[in-house]
């Protein structure tokens, strides 16, 4: 069998990882085998930080809606309640978009709530 030597491969393989790797402080980004070490955790890090930001972001969306809601007299909780009552079916994303933009129209929504769940009740 025919000798293989693998130069070109080998210098493909590193050249991606050490673009890779680009931004890398130090040798994480110079030497090969520190730059895969980095690679490996950094893809690992952005593949669990990508689920965890969903969770940051619904947090985000709390805290502004229980915000706006406690300038207009109720706590988020309660506000959450009274829209699960009144069957008003806009998602967190959407209410800290209104809370944050137009504090009026939240306004208008946490009476338009409380009014339409004290008849459901």
């Amino acid at each position: 069998m025919a000798r293989v030597k693998r130069g070109v491969t080998k210098q493909k393989r590193h050249s991606k990882v050490l673009n890779l790797t680009k931004g890398h402080k130090g040798v994480r980004h110079r030497l090969y085998k520190r730059a895969h070490e980095s690679l490996v955790h950094a893809l690992s890090y952005a593949y669990a930080h990508r689920r965890e930001r969903k969770g940051d972001f619904r947090r985000l969306w709390i805290t502004r809606i229980n915000a706006a809601a406690k300038m207009n007299g109720v706590s988020y909780s309660k506000f959450i309640n009274m829209c699960k009552i009144a069957d008003f079916d806009v998602d967190r994303k959407i209410l800290a978009e209104i809370a944050v933009s137009d504090p009026q129209a939240f306004a208008s929504i946490v009476e338009y709530v409380s009014t339409t769940s004290s008849k459901a009740s």
